[in-house]
Order: C-alpha cells, then sequence, then structure tokens
C-alpha cells in the first residue's frame, strides 16, 4: 500500500467564524493526535479528503499529512463530519499510526456465487457487511470475499471461517456467525441487536489503543467546533 500524501498547515483560530474563514478559502479544519501526539490544530483541502474516502481502501489509507513542510505524521482518517444537505466535508479527524504497529480497522465483507440454500428457497442474511481485523497497516485488505455456494438451508458461516490474508486477524468470537441462509426474513431491528453486542466486544479488543487516542483528542478543539457548526 503506498501512502497517499496530503498537505496540511498549522491554525490557531477557533470556532465557527474561523472555520467559516478556512472554507471560504477551500480549506476545512481538521486536528490529528494520537498517543504520542498531542493534538494537532490543522487545515486541510477537502478535496483531498474526497480522494482518499473514494480510493481502493477508502478510510484505511494511509496518509502521510505533510504539515507545512516542516513534519510528516503518518495518520488514519478516524472520522470526518459532512453537511447533512450538500454532503460537503466539514471537518476532518486523523489518528497517528506506526507502519511497524498494527491498527484496528474495518474491513468490507463481500459474497461470491449463490448459496444452495438460496436456490432451495432460503435467503442470505449477511450479518457482518463490515468486519473489524487487526494488522499493520500496509497489510490492510480493500475486502474480504467469502464463496457462499455450498452454503444450505440453515446454515452459517461462522468469524474463523473467513480466509484472510497472511498478517490479518479478524477481531470477533471464533464462532460468532457473518453469513447465514435462512428461512425467514428476519426484522432489521433483531439483526442488529445480535450483531451490536458482537462488534462491541471485537473493538474491545482494540480499547487500550483507542483510549489513549481520546485522551489526546480531548485536547484538541474538535468539540468546540462541532458544537459550532451544529448552530
Amino acid at each position: 500500500m503506498d501512502l497517499r500524501k496530503i498537505s496540511a498547515s498549522a491554525r490557531d483560530g477557533r470556532g465557527k467564524g474561523e472555520a467559516t474563514r478556512l472554507r471560504r478559502t477551500g480549506r476545512i479544519p481538521a486536528v490529528a493526535y494520537g498517543k504520542k501526539l498531542a493534538a494537532q490544530s490543522l487545515a486541510v483541502s477537502p478535496e483531498d479528503l474526497k480522494g482518499v474516502l473514494t480510493s481502493e481502501h477508502g478510510r484505511n489509507t494511509v496518509i502521510e499529512l505533510d504539515v507545512e513542510g516542516k513534519n510528516k505524521l503518518t495518520v488514519l482518517l478516524r472520522d470526518y463530519q459532512h453537511h447533512p444537505v450538500s454532503r460537503a466535508i466539514l471537518h476532518a479527524d486523523f489518528v497517528q499510526i506506526a507502519l511497524d504497529e498494527p491498527v484496528d480497522v474495518q474491513v468490507p465483507l463481500e459474497t461470491t456465487g449463490k448459496a444452495v440454500g438460496v436456490v432451495k428457497g432460503g435467503i442470505l442474511r449477511q450479518v457482518f457487511r463490515r468486519v473489524p481485523v487487526r494488522c499493520l497497516p500496509q497489510l490492510t485488505p480493500v475486502k474480504i470475499v467469502h464463496d457462499v455456494t455450498e452454503l444450505d438451508v440453515d446454515g452459517h458461516v461462522p468469524a474463523k471461517a473467513l480466509e484472510l490474508p497472511e498478517g490479518v486477524t479478524v477481531r470477533l468470537p471464533p464462532e460468532q456467525t457473518v453469513i447465514a441462509v435462512v428461512t425467514e426474513k428476519a426484522a432489521p431491528e433483531e439483526e442488529e441487536a445480535a450483531a451490536a453486542p458482537v462488534a462491541a466486544a471485537g473493538a474491545a479488543a482494540g480499547a487500550g489503543d483507542k483510549a489513549g487516542d481520546k485522551a489526546a483528542e480531548k485536547g484538541g478543539d474538535k468539540a468546540g467546533e462541532k458544537k459550532a457548526e451544529k448552530k
């Protein structure tokens, strides 16, 4: 995976007025933070972020933030906010990573083939559209694909059956169902209720890393900007 380079500049101002001024110049407010990085207020181009989001790896793209040619930060796009109507990107959060340390990310899960259970009248249900995995940044797969051709009625695919690239592990219990063929269509609410606690359990595996990120994030000014933008 090649690093995607984005230029950034440091900023001192805060609040809605500063955010509006930045957007008039074609840039948006952003913040970068990490376990070993105190929160830094930055300004970046929303077009650069669109390029990241529409790239092959999307939000899992490894980014090199070049801050005014003085400092280069290796980061992932942790979060972003956009306008509810125009969908224009308004703010971005970057978390610092190290290329030699594993990261926790979400990777799309896709199926291929037509399940034999579907031919018999069953319904293919995908409990997870994205699965939480852990790997080195440069080993992050674009997606995980599973062939469901042999999946019969009432059959299921546990997390441990997913074929993962070398160096990639799934952050779910081994027996957790990720795909199944059912005879009755489950209500969306029931599916979400079943998947939510497991997704939370998988995320807990990286809680130690995220705790450091959140602590650093509190030192930034993102909260103030969000509050201002909602007005």
